[in-house]
């Protein structure tokens, strides 16, 4: 299955207890959703039925029916879950929407400037991050990316007609700090 028909969920952590259980962070809204829509798969192509799942502090503990031991378990440390996207309901509230979505989407400073644009959406599991190509100042983007923590603070408006979304970066984060002319600059004085 293509990357664009799947949807990711969750990414496995640690085993849990003897049994074959695991600790995950679900990227669903509401974490004990991740089996909502039916049976997970793995980039390998394997299916994971879930049989049971609890809440945990930021994770959830989960028992898949394919899983049976510890030592099934520990080797997927690390492996990202999906369902096809097809799956999904497309029919979403006001507010919401896949955050795959935000991909491709032009970035606005407060002036409305285009300033970047978003190749990527990852969580690493502290939260969603816009991963943002900076605008050049010669045209294009730049290949040296910055992160940005996808928060409402960070990125107060979202135009899904205009196909972009306005950020303010926090303080500690300079114009220097994104602008890839400037650091190509400093780059080759260093040398």
């Amino acid at each position: 299955m293509s990357h664009n028909t799947r949807i990711n969920m969750g990414r496995i952590g640690a085993a849990h207890g003897i049994k074959g259980s695991l600790r995950i962070k679900s990227y669903t809204q509401n974490p004990l959703d991740l089996g909502k829509y039916g049976p997970l798969f793995d980039d390998k192509g394997n299916t994971y039925t879930l049989k049971n799942i609890r809440p945990q502090k930021t994770m959830v503990i989960v028992r898949f029916k394919e899983i049976t031991s510890r030592n099934q378990a520990e080797p997927l440390n690390g492996t990202e879950l999906f369902v096809a996207e097809s799956a999904i309901p497309t029919d979403l509230a006001e507010e919401e929407f896949f955050v795959k979505d935000l991909v491709g989407m032009d970035v606005l400073d407060q002036n409305n400037a285009l300033i970047g644009t978003i190749i990527d959406v990852p969580n690493f599991g502290a939260g969603d991050l816009l991963e943002i190509s900076p605008k050049m100042q010669g045209g294009g983007f730049s290949d040296a990316t910055y992160y940005l923590a996808f928060t409402k603070a960070n990125v107060p408006e979202i135009d899904f007609e205009k196909s972009s979304v306005k950020i303010t970066p926090p303080a500690e984060v300079s114009e220097k700090d994104i602008d890839p002319d400037e650091n190509t600059e400093q780059a080759e004085q260093a040398d």
